[in-house]
């Protein structure tokens, strides 16, 4: 499946699929890598190395941070897959990136593609300037 880069790299591991929205601050621990918002559905499930799918990301642009600080500390999913641009999840990823060079990438998929990708158990995104490409 095509998609749009918005960071670059390369990654595979297990889908998660996000139920609802998540903000990384205050929903993530970056130590852990799990979920910690109480009200969030799927609190207590674990991200690390996950390729998670979600629609969109929520929330406060303190979210880069967090997300930036996990990819530091190796908890950070292995790859994101989102439906619509976010600007605070890619700019986190990019931090990420640039201070401790490490990838997480960030691809907006197609939503013609988005009932194969929540279906999938598991996927691989690579990810270039020029574009990405999603498998399973």
């Amino acid at each position: 499946m095509k998609a749009v880069t918005l960071v670059p790299g390369s990654a595979e591991g297990e889908v998660f699929v996000m139920a609802e929205p998540l903000s990384f601050w205050g929903g993530l621990d970056a130590a852990t890598g799990a979920i910690i918002d109480r009200w969030h559905p799927q609190c207590g499930a674990v991200l690390t190395g996950k390729v998670v799918v979600m629609e969109r990301g929520r929330g406060s642009s303190s979210g880069s941070s967090v997300l930036a600080e996990a990819i530091r500390a190796g908890t950070a999913p292995a790859a994101i897959v989102m439906l619509t641009r976010d600007a605070i999840v890619t700019l986190g990823a990019l931090v990420g990136r640039e201070l401790y060079g490490r990838d997480c990438p960030v691809v907006m998929a197609a939503a013609a593609d988005w009932s194969a990708l929540t279906a999938a158990s598991r996927l691989t995104v690579e990810a270039v300037d020029e574009g990405a490409e999603i498998g399973s």
